[in-house]
């Protein structure tokens, strides 16, 4: 691998199994980046497409480096252990991009709260919390940046008449990311005098993942490749940029860069 403008940066990249994180840790690796890819999915499963040693391996075959780190990120144990062995392996981590998410989709009335609390526990509060484990570090050194991946669905829907989709249920979905944007914003602020970016970013058309074919959001959708979201998240992590709520192929107009965008 030549000489790429991430060389010597550490990157921490959860729900990096498949789809949008496996993307974002393999272009991140193809960069220079030595990469903590974090997950649940270690191995091979019938039952999912994709797993951290797909992900391992190609940025290897490709000549990059990374690391697997099996976790649960809904536990404590499990965020801090996985910090640990990034910085155990690696050392300080410059970079960590939130993507891991479990999403379930019903109506307000029929919404468990066992389902609202893991939702809310892995996509608001394990990224609070891994950040609040990195910045430390990020302060002292002053340089750092923090990646939050979102979703169109934090924005507010507009009507009547409403979106069939949004009539699905998507509440606390939507929910959750918008408090991610929220906190990422104030991250920026906070993060500013200290060196460290923080941003948001949402795909601005649907990527065809193994999670948006569960709740049937790919057939029949305008959809944009995941090296879309790949590019558009380096590009975040790499420069000035802060305070962002991104969407991919916007921000990649933006600045010039070439997205690739395949339709359904």
């Amino acid at each position: 691998m030549g000489v790429g403008s991430l060389d010597g940066r550490v990157a921490l990249v959860t729900g990096a199994s498949r789809g949008i994180g496996a993307a974002v840790a393999r272009r991140l690796a193809a960069e220079g980046a030595s990469v903590a890819a974090v997950a649940r999915t270690a191995d091979p499963d019938q039952r999912y497409e994709g797993s951290l040693r797909d992900t391992i391996e190609a940025i290897a075959h490709a000549g990059g480096t990374a690391i697997a780190v099996s976790a649960d990120l809904s536990k404590p144990d499990d965020r801090e252990r996985a910090v640990f062995e990034t910085q155990k392996t690696f050392g300080p981590v410059d970079i960590l991009v939130n993507n891991a998410a479990v999403t379930f989709v019903a109506p307000v009335q029929d919404f468990a709260e066992k389902r609202f609390r893991l939702m809310v526990e892995v996509q608001v509060w394990a990224p609070y919390h891994l950040t609040q484990l990195l910045l430390p570090d990020m302060y002292a050194r002053g340089c750092g940046w923090v990646l939050n991946i979102s979703s169109r669905i934090a924005e507010h829907p507009l009507g009547p008449p409403y979106d069939p989709v949004q009539e699905r249920g998507f509440s606390v979905y939507g929910m959750v990311k918008a408090a991610l944007e929220r906190f990422t914003t104030a991250l920026a602020v906070e993060g500013h005098a200290h060196g460290v970016r923080a941003n948001t970013l949402a795909p601005l058309d649907n990527v065809a993942t193994p999670g948006a074919g569960a709740h049937d959001l790919v057939d029949g959708f305008v959809l944009e490749d995941e090296s879309v979201m790949a590019e558009a998240a380096l590009a975040l992590v790499e420069g000035d940029l802060t305070g962002r709520i991104a969407l991919s192929q916007t921000l990649l107009a933006e600045l010039g860069r070439v997205a690739t965008r395949a339709r359904a």
